[in-house]
């Protein structure tokens, strides 16, 4: 029973630090401002980690490298918790287990990227109904965009109505739900219990 409270308390607020880092990545790859009470709050909610690492881990290539790396470090940490809180006495020094903790982690961070741009085309396509001159709609066009570009080359609007943001969260679904889900557990089989 702790177990499981000290896992879903656990998985959620670090999987949330998670959100928020890519989050702070994404936008400020995307050159979006950060003026946006959302842009506001993910700042506010990243900076006692960010700033101070960012002395150790600078920009690279005008990239917010720190975030990203904090980002992997934290799913990282998440795992290994996650695994060290259950009842199995994992090998964590073998090298298979670090393969696998270093595997487990990038893979948090791909989900946990198609989660966020889930949310964005599903937060464009409702705020494009309702009230498409919203100051946040900038910030969405601007994380979406790029990936909605190129299937609106290929199928343009049927009728004045884009089916982009329909084609692209069916994708997002089938990678989550194939690809990342059948992986996870694979990955994660890499981990050695001791003796």
């Amino acid at each position: 029973m702790l177990t499981s409270v000290l896992d879903f308390l656990i998985r959620n607020l670090l999987e949330f630090l998670i959100l928020l880092l890519l989050a702070r990545f994404y936008l400020q790859a995307a050159k979006v401002s950060f003026r946006h009470p959302l842009g506001q709050f993910v700042l506010a909610l990243t900076n006692w980690l960010v700033l101070p690492v960012r002395k150790l881990i600078p920009s690279f290539k005008g990239y917010d490298s720190t975030s990203l790396a904090l980002a992997w470090i934290t799913a990282l940490v998440m795992h290994s918790v996650l695994l060290a809180i259950t009842p199995w006495p994992f090998d964590f020094y073998s090298g298979s287990s670090v393969l696998a903790l270093v595997l487990s982690a990038t893979l948090e961070l791909v989900k946990m990227s198609f989660y966020l741009l889930f949310a964005a085309v599903i937060a464009q396509v409702l705020m494009s109904w309702l009230a498409p001159y919203n100051p946040l709609m900038p910030m969405l066009t601007g994380l979406t965009a790029p990936f909605l570009r190129p299937i609106q080359k290929i199928i343009p609007p049927i009728g004045r109505i884009d089916i982009s943001p329909m084609l692209l969260l069916l994708f997002i679904q089938l990678v989550l739900s194939v690809v990342i889900a059948q992986l996870e557990p694979y990955i994660l089989q890499g981990v050695k219990l001791i003796g």
